[in-house]
């Protein structure tokens, strides 16, 4: 029906109600849809229809503006025109002065902020406190600025930045570099972060080499000087090799430090003033400062002065020396007594000599009290006097003393004792050089002195600790011959207590001393020496929070991990490293390649190649049973042979046929005649002499 002039159409009516329900996709345009409506009527064609059908709003592409302009493609129009659906370029314009400002229409401004690193912060405050130190040279100072910077978990860092700064530099800054090292070891920075920067370093040698020509040699010399010092372990050399790359720098600077440093004659004291200017000083001249401080004090009476001097003097780990020339002081000068032991009161109630090396001085001077009486008649009796004073007063530990004698008097170590010791250092250190255990058991049996076997493995250990890798595997292994040949387990058993009675004195001079004697225990458990039982049995005796009872929890933990066998035989990187099962291997295809129609003389290379002398009861065994099964007594000639050259013993001989003897029921089962064959062999290698006249062979019934 036609409308009349004023009203829509139903084809306009249709568009009005199709730009109603777009009007929320439209309400960011300048005009609302009713205004747009407004401002351009869309008339009707004539014949009163409108032709609107299939029309979107959308499509209708003409200017908002007063003003006609043509539309760009995809509504990015020209002059006039809204632009594109999702075009952000338009600049609006806020005026704060308006009622209707909302701050909140204000466009976001991003403030940036740098993020800071707390270890970038802690490097470079570092760099001011070492540029410091190298030019005024107070430790003190650079010792209170580092702790005031707190972050005590990045002082590896310090380490590293340390030395690689005095690396760049002059002889005085590397020595001040190693003298502040030292001066912070323990009371700032704890050993393991010692350790921890020095592996940062041995890490970033190839860095340094790019900058730094002979960067490998000064490190080297660095890792040399803080060994020297005691500030670094020497096991931590073979284990920073082994965690780094063969092809690294760091690689280098550890070969050329045990090379060209360590391993020379005199090493530390060469070590120690490569850098010249050296503020440390030799045993002797340590020795000359005492004694002059002790003089001194005498003259003063001012104990105060004097402990300040003995912790100026920065040699904890020889504060024995002044315990036992205070006393022969107090011994040689009868109106210094009081004051001597006043001043040894005071510095043990400071903790200014500890408790161990007031024992060490105590026991020095009883061992030389025989000597010092050629010169002071009275010197037993006042040491007998002191002792007793002392322990009273609270100052010396009471284990000092020994089982009295009947006149009350406390027994010092007796000459005996003493030339034992002397004569089996020299038996061990022989043993270094030569490697011949059958030479070191002839000589233990010549001084005939069975009752001194703990003493004597102590010595062994102790020896061995102070020494390479190569001695320790050597003092295990030997201490596995000694077991089997002249040692009884109580021996072993006395031994590792002497040892670990003795373990926090012994750190004093070799800081790993801990691991090391954990690793020697759990190594004797590996070969047998020891069973898990005895270790309960040592822990017994021991106090129960001393070092040594630790030592002992540790090798308790050393044995229970995974692969513990296999480990604990190469844990000196020395010797042969096998395990049991690869020897037993070995054992059997040497045996077999000899009953084949081998050479006796080279059967017998092929054992001592194995390097296991403590092992070849097994060699003993296996030919024994081999002889058996194959019915040829060739083996019998091989084991002459053996004994004869001394590569086989007497006792481990016994100790294979004993394994035999043991088993023989077993043997039996496969082997009908093994009674009467091993029966057989008892006799022939007891009247050769190769077998104990003891030995009892099993009888032959069945």
């Amino acid at each position: 029906m036609a409308s009349s002039e004023g009203f829509l159409t139903d084809g306009q009516r249709e568009l009005l109600k199709i730009a109603s329900q777009n009007a929320e996709i439209l309400s960011s345009s300048p005009k609302s849809p009713s205004s747009l409506l407004s401002d351009h009527h869309v008339k009707a064609p004539a014949g009163g229809k409108a032709q609107t059908a299939g029309i979107a709003v959308r499509h209708v592409r003409r200017s908002h503006s007063a003003k006609y302009g043509r539309v760009k493609k995809d509504g990015a129009g020209g002059k006039g025109t809204w632009g594109k659906l999702l075009d952000t370029d338009i600049v609006s314009h806020i005026d704060r002065n308006d009622p209707n400002y909302d701050s909140g229409e204000e466009p976001y401004q991003l403030v940036g902020s740098t993020v800071t690193d707390p270890l970038d912060e802690f490097k470079k405050a570092v760099v001011s406190i070492i540029e410091e130190y190298f030019s005024n040279g107070d430790v003190e100072l650079a010792a209170s600025d580092l702790k005031e910077l707190g972050s005590s978990e990045y002082y590896p860092y310090f380490i590293k930045r340390l030395v690689s700064m005095a690396m760049d530099r002059h002889d005085k800054e590397k020595e001040m570099a190693s003298v502040l090292l030292s001066a912070l070891y323990a009371d700032v920075i704890s050993p393991a972060q010692i350790r921890d920067g020095f592996f940062i370093l041995l890490e970033s040698a190839d860095d340094l080499a790019v900058d730094i020509l002979d960067a490998v040699d000064i490190l080297a010399l660095f890792l040399a000087r803080a060994v020297v010092d005691d500030i670094l372990p020497p096991a931590f050399l073979a284990r920073a090799m082994k965690a780094l790359p063969d092809s690294s720098k760091g690689v280098q600077v550890i070969q050329t430090a045990e090379k060209s440093y360590l391993s020379a004659p005199h090493h530390a004291e060469l070590v120690e003033r490569r850098w010249g200017g050296s503020t440390h000083i030799t045993v002797e001249e340590v020795k000359k400062k005492i004694a002059d401080l002790l003089r001194e004090y005498v003259g003063s009476g001012d104990t105060l002065e004097a402990c300040r001097c003995i912790r100026e003097l920065g040699v904890s780990f020889f504060h024995h020396e002044v315990v036992k020339r205070a006393l022969v002081l107090a011994m040689e000068i009868r109106s210094a007594e009081p004051l001597m032991l006043k001043l040894l009161k005071e510095a043990a109630e400071e903790g200014l000599v500890s408790s161990s090396q007031m024992v060490k001085g105590f026991s020095r001077l009883a061992e030389s009290l025989d000597d010092l009486a050629l010169d002071i008649p009275s010197a037993k009796a006042l040491f007998q006097s002191f002792v007793p004073k002392a322990i009273s007063e609270g100052w010396l530990d009471a284990s000092l003393t020994k089982p009295a004698t009947e006149d009350g008097e406390i027994q010092v170590e007796d000459e005996q004792v003493k030339k034992y010791k002397k004569e089996s250092v020299t038996i061990i250190h022989e043993y270094f050089l030569s490697d011949d255990i059958p030479e070191l058991i002839r000589s233990l049996e010549e001084i005939g002195a069975p009752e001194y076997n703990p003493i004597f493995l102590k010595k062994l250990i102790t020896l061995a600790m102070d020494r390479k890798n190569r001695e320790k595997e050597m003092a295990s292994v030997l201490l596995s011959a000694l077991h089997i040949e002249i040692f009884s387990t109580e021996d072993i058993v006395n031994g590792f207590v002497m040892l670990l009675e003795t373990a926090e004195d012994t750190a004093l001079d070799i800081l790993d001393a801990s691991n090391e004697l954990a690793l020697f225990l759990a190594r004797a458990v590996i070969d047998d020496v020891l069973a898990p039982l005895n270790l309960e049995e040592i822990g017994s005796r021991l106090p129960p929070k001393c070092s040594g009872s630790e030592t002992v929890r540790m090798a308790r933990s050393l044995i229970a991990a995974r692969h513990a066998g296999e480990r604990l035989l190469r844990c000196w990187g020395g010797g042969t490293g096998w395990a049991v099962e690869d020897a037993k291997d070995k054992i059997t295809k040497l045996l077999e390649e000899y009953e084949s129609g081998g050479v006796v003389s080279e059967a017998c290379q092929c054992i001592r190649d194995l390097g296991m002398p403590f092992f070849n009861h097994e060699v003993v065994k296996k030919a024994l049973i081999m002889a058996m099964e194959k019915k040829n007594d060739r083996m019998l000639d091989l084991l002459q042979e053996c004994y004869s050259e001394g590569l086989i013993t007497i006792n481990q001989m016994t100790k294979g046929f004993t394994r035999i003897k043991d088993g023989l029921d077993d043997l039996a089962l496969d082997i009908p005649n093994a009674k009467e064959k091993f029966g057989f062999y008892v006799e022939h290698a007891q009247s050769k002499g190769w077998l104990l006249p003891s030995f009892d062979s099993p009888t032959t019934d069945a």
